[in-house]
């Protein structure tokens, strides 16, 4: 383990974003190796076959074409080059079906959804098709759908004119010949790029693994809080219990799985709501309020992780969630199916590892004020982050030991919570972390004039639509009324308070797919370790138990190499906690 330790922080030391982005991706003078499924439609399963082809950074041919099988596949990648691939979600899943991890690689589709926010085009089409298609001035067909793996680049319907056919190899050349002009010698964007790329390879891999689930666990809980499986579409017990209780506490009949019918009960008894969400009905004083609240928990639980749920996403006691990196606009991930992203704490225990092995459980804590530390640069904010606890060290440093109202405070600031307490306290902030709360500050007023912000290393916000511009525009008028002008300044305050956080939330993502990558790939020398979640500022590594130890070193040492990747010169601190559990519920 020292050994291990000591080479790792002898290649970290000092590095400089340029050198660590060649880490992730390959200088520019290396060869990409284009990979392309041949698709039998007449077959059944995935591509029995694949075309490969290597292309220069210039779209060029570096080399003849070959159609390989499977093990042809295996046999290309021990070469260790870089793949080209239209999208890691549709092609990456029958390459490890195949038996073909890939190490490292281009993702077009991702490259290109941050190169178009960045031209102010978010929402575009971004496939290898599109990008060719742009490039020649033809026709630019629309996306294929996000779960089909099968598709070739070129062949998806488009306009109503009809797409222009396009070998796929011939897209895949194009795309990266542009997409290397557009990014040039922005290094921060190449980082970026090339941590975006490893995130999509590291989806479709947890994806495929899936994280270790106990079927018989979750049965179990479900029994507990709900009641057997009901049969027949009939509620199971103990929510129908709770909605006898609902309608006798009304003292008339109301279906709780209707929000109208709920609220219209309580206005008949007195309470004029217009929502019936949790922050409303802890306030109402009525004996149906916590019976409602508790049949709303329990619903929940039945409908998106119930029994239906295991046979759908359940195989072989593995979760398969279909992961999205860059699912928001901010960066965030989201998940297509499977709610990777919300696994409850009600069914957390059955997320056990396998005998023989642990889980790694890594999260970075309390990352988003630690990331506007490093982003602003302020010296004393930097400072504080380097506790622990940050909302502690804020308030020993400036609210007198109140630590609810520093964080109060901070989540006021990165949030655009300006009034009220918040708003009281935030002068405090100001005050202390002039640096860090002007950071924010500047973004927001970026947007409230309908202007973009970026992240640290290039993720751009979209800018607003045209309703915001034409009220914000009417509101502007000589002519307009005090009530157009309220709404046109509540509705720049809005686009300001996106603004505001997406700088923080943005960076904290390109962070966190720095570390993510980085991750991936130190955890390849640890035979058996694979990444089997993500969400944000965790990760969760299933690994044999004499290797779960140093699992957690490098999950430590990745974040160290991160912070000195996307924020260098920084002395703020992004501390990461893993714990070796061998359920995830323990580690929550």
């Amino acid at each position: 383990m020292a050994r291990r330790s000591g080479q790792r922080s002898g290649r970290s030391g000092g590095v400089r974003r340029a050198g660590a982005a060649g880490a992730l991706s390959a200088p520019n003078d290396r060869v990409y190796l284009a990979v392309s499924p041949v698709v039998d439609p007449t077959a059944t399963g995935g591509p029995a076959h694949w075309r490969l082809r290597p292309v220069a950074p210039d779209g060029a041919a570096a080399g003849p074409e070959r159609r390989v099988d499977a093990a042809g596949l295996a046999g290309a990648e021990l070469e260790r080059p870089r793949w080209l691939m239209d999208a890691a979600a549709r092609v990456y899943p029958d390459l490890l079906a195949a038996g073909c991890p890939v190490r490292r690689s281009h993702d077009v589709t991702l490259t290109e959804r941050i190169l178009l926010a960045r031209d102010g085009r978010s929402g575009e089409p971004s496939s290898a098709a599109a990008v060719h298609a742009r490039a020649r001035g033809l026709t630019v067909p629309t996306d294929p759908d996000p779960a089909a793996r099968d598709g070739q680049p070129g062949l998806f319907e488009s306009g109503d004119a009809g797409p222009e056919q396009v070998d796929p190899l011939e897209a895949l050349a194009t795309a990266i010949a542009d997409q290397h002009r557009r990014i040039g010698s922005d290094n921060a964007l190449r980082l970026l790029v090339a941590a975006e790329s490893a995130s999509g390879l590291a989806a479709a891999e947890m994806g495929f693994a899936g994280l270790p689930w106990d079927v018989r666990e979750h049965d179990r809980l479900l029994t507990a809080a709900l009641g057997p499986r009901p049969v027949g579409g009939a509620r199971p017990v103990k929510l129908a219990a709770l909605a006898g209780q609902i309608s006798a506490a009304f003292g008339f009949e109301v279906n709780p799985d209707s929000v109208t019918d709920v609220r219209n009960a309580f206005r008949r008894s007195g309470f004029d709501i217009e929502s019936t969400g949790r922050w409303v009905l802890r306030e109402l004083a009525h004996p149906a309020a916590g019976l409602v609240l508790q049949y709303k928990e329990l619903s929940r639980l039945y409908t998106a992780n119930g029994w239906n749920w295991i046979a759908d996403w359940v195989r072989d006691g593995r979760l398969h969630s279909e992961f999205v990196p860059g699912g928001v606009v901010s960066g965030r991930w989201a998940t297509r199916g499977g709610g990777g992203l919300q696994i409850p704490r009600a069914i957390r225990a059955a997320a056990r590892a396998e005998p023989g092995y642990r889980l790694v459980v890594a999260d970075a804590a309390q990352l988003e004020p630690r990331v506007l530390a490093a982003l602003s640069a302020d010296p004393a904010l930097q400072a504080v982050s380097t506790d622990a606890d940050l909302y502690a060290g804020l308030a020993a440093d400036g609210f007198g030991g109140d630590r609810a109202a520093a964080k109060l405070a901070m989540l006021g600031a990165m949030y655009g919570q300006t009034s009220g307490e918040a708003g009281r306290l935030l002068g405090t902030l100001r005050s202390r972390y002039p640096a860090a709360v002007a950071c924010v500050e500047a973004a927001a007023r970026q947007g409230e004039a309908g202007g973009v912000v970026r992240s640290v290393l290039g993720r751009t916000s979209p800018p607003p639509g045209g309703t915001w511009r034409a009220v914000v525009a009417t509101g502007t008028d000589e002519t307009a009324s005090d009530a157009d002008r309220r709404r046109a300044r509540e509705y720049a305050r809005s686009w300001g308070r996106f603004t505001r956080n997406f700088v923080v939330q943005a960076s904290a993502a390109d962070w966190a797919a720095v570390w993510l990558s980085t991750l991936r790939r130190e955890l390849a020398s640890l035979s058996g370790a694979e990444l089997v979640f993500f969400q944000h500022d965790e990760v969760v590594v299933h690994a044999p138990q004499q290797h779960a130890a140093a699992v957690a070193e490098i999950a430590i040492e990745a974040a160290e190499q991160a912070r000195d990747l996307v924020f260098p010169g920084a002395t703020a601190s992004t501390p990461v906690r893993p714990m070796i559990v061998g359920g995830y519920a323990e580690a929550k």
